[in-house]
């Protein structure tokens, strides 16, 4: 992925409780540390998530994301996130309301949307979540115009070449693509060739 052309690895951590699924753990993630140069992106689908934070941030995460659901205490995991050195940031599902934002704009580096229910990987885009892009947009926009600190807003779920220009254009700066990337031909081109498709098609709604 690196050698394709990806700015960050993306870490889908489920646990079988918060949602449908079982994936990876902290092990893996030290594993794929040492070869690669990128970040590493986690998303905990996961509750209770504060044990899971310092594991890691130990096993190299640059980023870690969790959903508010899955707190008993948001502003505490945010800061837990913080103190071990790493990027926090929050995830809202499709239905999950954006008022958690009116409370933690000064701990967040990044706002992560779902643009399909977390759990399975191959969905297909929710077209509502584009309202929900413009939205978080506006409040960033708005958070920075007032001395705030730069937050990425981050899109996952469905996102492919034919639908990632208008993902942009709604105000996305940051792009998790798994099986459009994944399930192209070749791994030796297809993957960079996707990539490069993926980051013209962006760049030039955004630009």
């Amino acid at each position: 992925m690196q050698a394709a052309g990806a700015d960050l690895l993306h870490f889908d951590v489920m646990d079988n409780h918060f949602v449908p699924n079982l994936t990876i753990g902290p092990l893996v993630c030290e594993a794929i540390r040492p070869h690669a140069t990128i970040p590493i992106d986690v998303h905990l689908m996961v509750r209770p998530v504060d044990r899971l934070v310092p594991d890691f941030a130990k096993a190299g995460a640059n980023l870690i994301t969790f959903h508010p659901e899955g707190s008993d205490h948001v502003d505490r995991t945010l800061s837990l996130i913080r103190d071990h050195g790493c990027k926090a940031g929050l995830v809202f599902n499709p239905a999950t309301p954006l008022a958690w934002l009116d409370h933690v704009m000064d701990k967040i580096d990044i706002v992560l949307l779902m643009s399909v229910n977390p759990g399975y990987g191959g969905q297909r885009f929710i077209a509502s979540t584009l309202h929900k892009i413009r939205a978080v947009r506006a409040r960033i926009d708005a958070w920075k115009a007032q001395g705030g600190q730069d937050i990425w807003l981050e899109v996952d779920g469905g996102i492919k070449v034919d639908n990632i220009a208008e993902v942009a254009a709604a105000g996305a700066d940051t792009f998790v693509a798994g099986s459009a990337v994944f399930g192209a031909p070749d791994p030796g081109g297809g993957y960079s060739e996707v990539m490069s498709r993926l980051r013209d098609s962006a760049q030039g709604a955004s630009a």
